[in-house]
């Protein structure tokens, strides 16, 4: 494996220009950002996306992307889990197929207040993090009317396709830092936040120590290795505890100078995954870790400077042969992590709330307004 160094002014030099054009092919007319070409577009995905597109400077596109959104909300404040649908990979390509049932995601329904939140981080515009906070003020609460009263946050809406009444370790754990966002742009914003700063501490609560909480009512979904890094990643684990729970099944899920396994004991590595571990071992203080494993990243790079979706190591090939938008995306927000190109850099590495803030002296004054 080729060492990677990366300066500070990598992306605005053009280093990840490749990544940056396929989401900006791939971004449609209206501001949607499928996974692929003719693919599917979800809410989570699409603004993984475009937090790729604000790390490198396409704003327009961003608040193109992030307004979507908020035009296709619910009244409820959710989306649907996927617009469009496809069925498993023919070994090539997607293959699409009639709609699945209409899923709503608490997770995905979340992930706007980490958009929104990493968009004024990076830009300081008051005004479009003003203009977008009812669209996260109302996911939020959304997500939040599903909150048990253990702590963890049921997996979807209550509809008759989705009875499970069960939660999961990573679309918990990824609600855990949408919360932490959410509140912080209430802070900034100067808007209320009736019982987030609770709702966030119960839920870091359920995934520090209550393990019986999720995957009650399915197989366990712990051979996945997000299930393994993202309650690292999105700090409701953390210090020694964090640090000890990747070192546990750090050689079951990291293949050396590959990247992460997607699944335990496949010969997969994924490149959104590995981004993802990136930002984990940055949390907690693993700067060498980090940079090595997103130099690994760099081979699985098409010609075009785009990025596959995964590699199969045992063949050696690209698997599946799709280049998504959000695989662009997490590898844009690890660059920036690791270069501190923007005023964001340090949203997936640091966390910005201890679990219980009461205190509403904490909050920081509203920012000045910023011209898009």
């Amino acid at each position: 494996m080729t060492s990677l160094y990366l300066t500070t002014d990598a992306i605005r030099r053009g280093f990840f220009k490749g990544a940056v054009a396929r989401i900006r092919e791939l971004q449609r007319a209206d501001g949607a950002i499928p996974w692929f070409d003719v693919g599917v577009f979800d809410p989570w995905n699409h603004v993984e996306a475009a937090m790729g597109l604000v790390v490198a400077g396409e704003l327009e596109a961003a608040r193109r992307a992030y307004r979507h959104l908020a035009e296709t909300q619910a009244a409820d404040g959710s989306w649907l889990a996927e617009y469009g649908s496809s069925l498993p990979m023919d070994g090539a390509r997607y293959v699409f197929a009639a709609p699945l049932p209409k899923i709503r995601d608490t997770n995905f329904c979340a992930y706007v207040a980490t958009g929104i939140w990493h968009y004024y981080l990076a830009t300081d515009d008051i005004a479009f993090a003003r203009e977008l906070w009812p669209c996260v003020a109302s996911a939020v609460t959304f997500v939040l009317s599903h909150q048990h009263e253990e702590g963890d946050v049921r997996w979807a809406a209550r509809d008759p396709h989705t009875p499970e009444e069960d939660a999961l370790v990573t679309g918990s754990s990824s609600i855990y830092k949408s919360l932490e966002c959410a509140i912080l742009l209430a802070r900034a914003l100067g808007e209320p936040a009736p019982g987030w700063d609770e709702a966030r501490f119960r839920l870091g609560e359920a995934l520090a120590s209550k393990p019986h909480r999720f995957d009650r009512q399915w197989a366990k979904k712990d051979g996945f290795s997000m299930d393994w890094y993202y309650p690292v990643l999105a700090g409701a684990i953390r210090g020694a505890g964090a640090r000890a729970r990747l070192a546990a099944r750090w050689r079951e899920f990291v293949e050396p100078e590959k990247g992460c396994r997607c699944v335990a004991g496949q010969p997969w590595v994924t490149i959104a995954e590995t981004c993802e571990l990136v930002l984990a071992l940055l949390n907690v203080g693993e700067r060498t870790g980090a940079r090595d494993l997103f130099a690994a990243v760099q081979q699985w790079r098409d010609g075009d400077g785009s990025y596959w979706m995964g590699y199969q190591y045992a063949e050696d090939v690209p698997w599946p042969q799709e280049k998504p938008a959000w695989t662009a995306g997490a590898v844009l927000l690890a660059a920036d992590a690791l270069t501190g190109a923007t005023g964001a850099a340090d949203l997936f590495t640091a966390v910005a709330l201890e679990p219980f803030e009461r205190d509403v002296s904490l909050r920081r004054q509203p920012a000045r307004a910023r011209e898009p």
